[in-house]
């Protein structure tokens, strides 16, 4: 079984990759087209906003109440999962049509209160209105994307879903380039990109759930039992699994209050600490609620927890290297990446700032992808709830004390600090519950992981550059510096890492009852 992880995993993390990699791609032709400036900090604001309402409804909290009552509608055979998935598509598509409509209607509404910072100039508060209304209808395409993602992910389809979200950045790019040169307002081009690119990730997942035989028409269902279970178990489940995005929705609102630019260097350090978390954590997340979910349906309670073992060995030894990089070179990776056009090397360095600070939270961030399914693959809720709101209220608190004090860097620090207070009580519930009992041998684990972690350090600080030398450098040898040291903090890491006794066959055993 573990084996089976591991592989999906890599698929999953694969595909991630191939969307991350372009998601820079995309994010640096938006850098050095619209900078740091106001454009780039509405458009910024009119996308996050269906992008969270996602994060939150679609992907957060709905997936992870969804596929618990799949399994279990799996169990009972083809004809009662074909009418779960029936009704529960009909009566989605139905509620997020309607949100749609609203929100689109009230679009300069819905500014002032994702970006209060923005009143008073009504420029900001027009544009980003006109934009809003443009990115809003994302929100019913990708939130149907997400449905047949969560089907496909539970029949074993790991690929397809984690490649969709490519043709959101090639509809990104392309608009940037192409299309915008012909706007009177050329940021709008960015608007059309979002609102493209959901209507593609969602034909694009059609024809492999019809491959599958999972395509059933729709049809509202509202009091049907799996989809009055799965609203139960959604409600809470929005704060539980979503704090994280709440934080950075908060980020947003309170540095609309900053200078201009703030936004957006949030935006930047923010994308890249979601390549790691992406290309591992959300990817370990994906494969290991579905498998959860079947080993509680089973009862298999020993599986259940060498599962989450097996996963959390995993965040450590991925996670913590990344998370030092991440800290180290924040201001090499923004200066190689961005650095170009209307993107100053001062907006690289505040950008770097906040970087660092977020790096802090990397692990914590994996921790709580991966404890979460705990909870939910047991249909608990309640629990990652109660956790979440103390997270979050605690949140709150740090971004006013820390925001006074050190601007967009202390919003980006509180929110690495709630997440390290929410993976810690995560954990310790799971322990309390008894549902995850660690396996022998993690004292000898963590301190064979501090041998290559700390030769990691070593190297970097030996052959990192000088900021000016990167500064001065053209595009070329930015990235040749890049990848250079990547490379060679990488190779020490794992050469040591199988020195000391770590080995990847042996943890594709662990796992096992």
């Amino acid at each position: 079984m573990s084996e089976k992880l591991f592989k999906s995993t890599a698929i999953v993390s694969m595909m991630t990759f191939i969307s991350r990699i372009l998601g820079f791609v995309r994010d640096i032709v938006i850098a050095r087209l619209f900078g740091a400036g106001l454009g780039a900090d509405v458009f910024f604001v009119a996308f996050k906003i269906p992008n969270f309402l996602r994060r939150l409804f679609a992907e957060g909290a709905f997936s992870q109440a969804f596929i618990p009552v799949l399994a279990e509608y799996r169990n009972r055979g083809d004809k009662d999962l074909k009418e779960l998935i029936a009704s529960t598509s009909g009566t989605l598509a139905t509620i997020l049509f309607i949100i749609t409509v609203i929100g689109v209607l009230a679009a300069p509404v819905l500014i002032m209160l994702f970006a209060p910072g923005f009143i008073g100039d009504d420029y900001k508060i027009t544009l980003a209105g006109n934009l809003l209304k443009i990115t809003f209808p994302y929100l019913f395409f990708i939130s149907l994307t997400a449905l047949a993602g969560a089907i496909l992910n539970s029949f074993g389809k790991f690929a397809a879903p984690a490649f969709t979200p490519v043709f959101l950045n090639l509809s990104l790019i392309a608009c940037a380039i192409w299309l915008s040169p012909h706007l009177a307002e050329p940021v709008t081009a960015l608007a059309w990109g979002v609102f493209i690119g959901g209507v593609v990730q969602l034909l694009f997942q059609i024809p492999f759930l019809i491959k599958i035989g999972q395509l059933p028409k729709p049809r509202w269902g509202w009091r049907e039992s799996g989809v009055q279970k799965i609203i139960k178990l959604m409600l809470p489940a929005i704060f539980g699994v979503s704090v994280a995005q709440i934080n950075l929705l908060l980020d947003t609102i309170l540095a609309s209050f900053l200078v201009t630019g703030s936004i957006s260097w949030l935006y930047y350090s923010d994308r890249l600490v979601e390549f790691p978390l992406g290309i591992f954590g959300i990817a370990l997340a994906t494969v290991i609620l579905p498998s959860l979910s079947k080993k509680h349906a089973s009862k298999s309670k020993a599986e259940f927890s060498n599962t989450i073992d097996w996963a959390l060995r995993w965040v450590f030894i991925i996670g913590t290297p990344a998370a030092i990089g991440l800290v180290w070179l924040a201001e090499p990776l923004l200066l190689s990446l961005f650095q170009y056009g209307e993107f100053s090397a001062s907006d690289a360095h505040q950008a770097s700032l906040s970087l660092m600070a977020y790096g802090l939270g990397l692990l914590p961030f994996i921790f709580i992808k991966v404890l979460a399914p705990g909870y939910f693959a047991r249909q608990d809720t309640k629990t990652p709830v109660k956790i979440g709101i103390i997270a979050l209220v605690t949140n709150m608190v740090l971004n006013i004390i820390l925001m006074l004090q050190f601007a967009h860097v202390g919003l980006a620090l509180a929110t690495s600090i709630s997440a390290a207070l929410n993976a810690a009580l995560l954990y310790i519930g799971l322990r309390k519950l008894g549902v995850y009992q660690p396996r022998t041998g993690w004292r000898k684990f963590i301190i064979q992981l501090l041998i290559p972690n700390v030769a990691l350090i070593g190297i970097l600080f030996w052959l990192t550059p000088e900021t000016i030398k990167w500064i001065d450098s053209g595009v070329w040898q930015r990235f040749i510096m890049l990848f250079g040291l990547i490379a060679a903090a990488m190779a020490t890491y794992f050469i040591l890492l199988s020195l000391v006794g770590i080995k990847v066959k042996s943890l594709l055993k662990i796992a096992k009852a």
